[in-house]
């Protein structure tokens, strides 16, 4: 790393939203251009800066800056450049010149401790004095606040957030208790905390360390899908975290309890330690779901009289279970419909639909994914939304837990139905209900085998297993579906039947391989040349879907080797390096976490925006369209065209998606599926996963790999266990 000193001559260019900076710097006479992040830089600031010297490929030699250090202003010329630049409100050039010829190289000492002396220059009134004295010592409580975060490792974007938190606060703050940084400061987690806290010297069995350890150990129990933890694996993994004994963590659960940061539930001999935020969703939730389970009266004659009327209509004829859930729909507030593929969970909405229509009622239709609504509305003739485009995603405005609909503002209408529900976690379901009225009824619809939501909480089986509401499951399957070997092979995966590999299929094929990158050579040659004229799609809509992140044949190693082949470096393609990941322009990537701020629009074929809006959420594809180093942006074409622009400093939220998990699957559709079968841990080659693989494909199936992992998975049965309260707290509401 090199080290510069100089002056800022004059801001290039300078993005107000994450500080990047572009500025030209003398050095010794010599100009130069640099970049970096700045908090607060302004020209004719005196630093010295390290970094290393690069070469853009359009704006040539740059030096990149990592840390630096205001310096004061060593001669009366940089004293007077500085306090001319406009850095301080009020002072110009002219009256930078006066000051500094009144009280040449004394002058910031004037500034800072007798600023009542500058009145003596015309133009300064002591009103003015003082005002310029605060602004210089602003100026420098910022500065040095950032130079001594910058000494624990604090990058600046970083340091300027902790700043504006706790101002002077900030040096009492670092070395009392770091860990606070994790509770107030987006950006700040844990492992930052820690490092800082180490580097401070605070004691590893601080009683700081280890309640920042315990709420840190739940949070990353909810990214697996966990709603709480049993307080003994709760005190092993935050021991395993923290390398301290047992004995210490479980003394803070019940302070922590008293600080409402925890909840403790008794269940037998097992004691449930909750986050506050999920015990309070799951209890709500519960209490919500009570308030819409209400019962209306018609009797079967009626039903079954505008029932028939309907199948003349469309030509079709509903079977006993399926009448049954329509009789359900009109007689209930909240009814579960759960069943496969080809069972006529299609139909039966659709039933539904045109019988609340008939009696002039609203309806509302949502999915949680774009993907899952575009199909819904495909499949039923009607729009349909994601759940976070009904509840109006505001951006995460203060106070709305990200959404305009709620219970000041709820949702105005009759019915609401909602596909796809195995998807859903507890966070959206608790959105969901605080915008949905009394009265107004909500049916879910899904797969209960399907796998459970990527976010925490297993809803749709919770409220199933709960027995309080009325649930039908259709399970017959229907003569048209019979003849696809998907749905059949589906089916028998579910129920744990014998499969028959032999290819005779036209759509389910296994294709026999016994080594990972033979199982690699014949995924991209499925891609590249067989798959897309049978399915009649392209490259990118072919999807592999595989049980792992890492591995021989897992997503990391997967995309970097898809990539190569599909997508292969270019001197036209653009690249930004991030995380380890390339990220190329024409390579198709996905969302991994929802962002309710992310500004999108769709635009003309002329670059004209049409539409616009925020939130980009967990699980949504696209293409990279454009990297531009300059501005430090990266622009994603996302599915019904819409266009978002990505900071570099956001790239952490997206992944390269020519491979995905089969649990992000979860919702889309794809013409064909290609799943990777090798080795993997027992607990996630379950019959579960492989379930879910196979029904994410409309026209093929193509399963690559050894047959012995593809038995062994149907046979296996056992899933991965998945702590969620809600049926405990449906159980207690006595619904």
């Amino acid at each position: 790393m090199e080290t510069i000193k100089g002056y800022v001559d004059h801001i290039i260019y300078r993005n107000a939203e994450n500080g990047y900076t572009v500025f030209e710097m003398v050095c010794q006479e010599e100009e130069l251009i640099c970049v970096g992040v700045f908090s607060d830089i302004v020209d004719g600031e005196n630093m010295e800066a390290k970094g290393e010297y690069t070469d853009h490929p359009t704006y040539g030699r740059q030096f990149k800056i990592h840390a630096f250090e205001e310096k004061a202003p060593e001669d009366e010329i940089a004293i007077e450049r500085y306090l001319g630049s406009g850095a301080i409100k009020g002072i110009g050039i002219a009256l930078a010149a006066r000051i500094v010829r009144r009280f040449k190289k004394d002058t910031f000492r004037i500034i800072e401790e007798e600023p009542e002396r500058l009145a003596q220059i015309k133009g300064i009134s002591e009103r003015k004095a003082m005002e310029i004295a605060d602004q210089v010592n602003a100026k420098k409580d910022l500065r040095q606040a950032m130079i001594f975060l910058q000494q624990y490792g604090i990058h600046t974007n970083l340091a300027v957030k902790i700043y504006n938190e706790y101002g002077q606060r900030v040096y009492s703050v670092l070395k009392e208790n770091p860990y606070q940084m994790a509770e107030d400061i987006e950006g700040v987690g844990f492992k930052t905390a820690d490092e800082i806290a180490s580097r401070v010297g605070i004691r590893t069995d601080s009683d700081f360390r280890i309640r920042s350890g315990i709420l840190y150990t739940l949070l990353q129990a909810s990214a697996e899908g966990h709603t709480y933890l049993p307080m003994e694996e709760l005190t092993q993994r935050t021991s395993q975290l923290l390398e301290v004994d047992g004995e210490h963590i479980e003394k803070h659960y019940m302070n922590l309890a008293m600080d409402r940061k925890l909840v403790m539930r008794q269940k037998e001999d097992v004691t449930q330690i909750y986050a506050s935020t999920f015990y309070y969703m799951e209890a709500n939730t519960a209490t919500m779901l009570k308030r819409l389970n209400i019962s209306y009266k018609a009797s079967d004659e009626e039903i079954e009289k505008r029932v028939g009327r309907i199948e003349k209509q469309t030509n079709i004829k509903l079977d006993e279970q399926q009448i049954c859930a329509v009789k359900e729909a009109v007689r209930n507030g909240l009814l579960v419909i759960t069943g496969g593929p080809g069972t006529g969970k299609t139909t039966t909405i659709n039933t539904i639909i045109r019988y609340f229509e008939m009696e002039g009622l609203d309806i509302f239709l949502a999915a949680p994914t774009g993907r899952a609504a575009k199909r819904m509305s495909e499949t039923t003739g009607f729009e349909a939304r994601t759940i976070h485009r009904m509840l109006e995603v505001n951006g995460g405005a203060e106070g709305t837990d990200g959404f305009e609909r709620n219970e000041q503002n709820p949702l105005e209408t009759d019915v609401i139905i909602i596909d796809e529900m195995s998807m859903v976690d507890i966070s959206l379901m608790y959105a969901l209900l605080k915008a949905v009225l009394a009265g107004t009824r909500l049916i879910l619809v899904g797969d209960v085998n399907q796998l459970p939501s990527v976010g925490p909480g297993a809803v749709l089986k919770d409220i199933i297993e709960s027995g309080q509401f009325h649930t039908v499951k259709l399970n017959k399957i229907f003569r048209q579906a019979s003849t696809s070997d998907i749905i059949v092979n589906a089916h028998k995966i579910n129920n744990g039947e014998e499969v028959a590999l032999d290819n005779k299929s036209m759509d389910f094929f296994f294709l026999k391989r016994y080594e990972a990158d033979k199982i690699i050579q014949v995924t991209l040659q499925l891609i590249k040349q067989k798959l897309p004229k049978y399915v009649d799609a392209t490259e990118y809509d072919i999807q592999v879907l595989t049980p792992m992140r890492k591995g021989l044949l897992g997503v990391e190693r997967l995309n970097r080797i898809l990539q190569m082949y599909l997508n292969p470096e270019s001197p036209s393609k653009r690249e930004k390096e991030h995380g380890g990941i390339i990220f190329r322009e024409g390579d198709k990537v996905m969302q991994i976490k929802n962002n309710y701020q992310l500004e999108w629009e769709i635009r003309s074929k002329y670059g004209l925006c049409i539409d616009k809006g925020t939130g980009i959420f967990n699980g949504d594809t696209g293409i990279i369209e454009e990297i531009n180093s300059f501005a430090e942006t990266l622009t994603v074409s996302f599915d019904e065209g819409k266009m978002v622009e990505y900071p570099f400093k956001l790239l952490d939220e997206l992944e390269l998606a020519y491979a995905i998990t089969i649990h992000k699957s979860q919702g889309s559709e794809y013409p064909a599926v290609i799943i990777p079968l090798f080795q993997g841990p027992k607990m996630l080659m379950n019959r579960n996963l492989l379930y879910t693989a196979v029904t994410r494909a409309k026209k093929c199936v193509t399963i690559v790999g050894n047959e012995e992992i593809f038995y062994t998975m149907v046979n296996n049965n056992s899933q991965l266990k998945r702590y969620s309260g809600l049926c405990d707290r449906l159980e207690e509401e006595g619904i």
